[in-house]
């Protein structure tokens, strides 16, 4: 069982990683700007689910293999950055006008959902964050390694949806105000697109 204090500092490392710029931060806020907080709040929840695949393969010796491994991490990173040139190719293609609150559509919100999933999980780099970060508050006297990184992995998605939540509610308010002047629509549209870009840009150029 993890020590009630070491819990306490990874809960605390853990919030202060999640809102460090990153990808994942930055897709929550950009969503949550251009179509609302539930749209925020349905990319978070992928990206947190995308955060569980992750938790499960470093417990089991997956992200060691993908990191000894030089074509699986440059096949996962290149499908990652293509993933995100394509939608930052989807935004420009948006419509001037930003999309309103009202207009976000449930049908919609599974969509957005799978686009979290997708975006984390492309990412190679959140699987060898876990492979390195998750083992320094494993005690080894505490019981089974595997089952106390899927404890800790659960804490993270616990924190992270938590903040991403948070952050999507904000930057939701600050949408609002936006739309209430169309013609930035369409610079906000390019904006999103730029960090989309920048990002697969960076995972793809990213080292092993």
């Amino acid at each position: 069982m993890i020590e009630t204090t070491q819990l306490f500092y990874f809960i605390a490392a853990s919030v202060a990683l999640t809102l460090l710029p990153g990808p994942d931060i930055l897709f929550v806020l950009t969503q949550s700007i251009s179509q609302g907080k539930t749209a925020g709040m349905a990319i978070a929840t992928g990206l947190c689910t995308g955060l569980l695949f992750h938790t499960t393969a470093a417990a089991l010796g997956v992200s060691a293999i993908l990191y000894s491994s030089a074509v699986a991490f440059s096949l996962l990173k290149y499908a990652g950055a293509i993933y995100l040139l394509y939608l930052a190719y989807k935004a420009i293609r948006e419509e001037g006008n930003l999309t309103s609150l009202e207009s976000v559509k449930e049908k919609n919100l599974p969509l957005l959902y799978r686009r979290g999933i997708f975006m984390n999980i492309l990412n190679p780099k959140v699987s060898l964050f876990f492979l390195a970060f998750l083992p320094q508050f494993i005690n080894a006297d505490s019981g089974s390694i595997p089952l106390q990184m899927i404890f800790l992995g659960a804490v993270f998605f616990a924190q992270a949806i938590v903040v991403f939540f948070i952050v999507s509610f904000f930057a939701g308010m600050i949408g609002t105000k936006i739309m209430e002047k169309p013609v930035l629509g369409k610079k906000i549209n390019w904006v999103k697109a730029g960090i989309y870009s920048v990002i697969g840009i960076e995972l793809a150029l990213a080292h092993q």
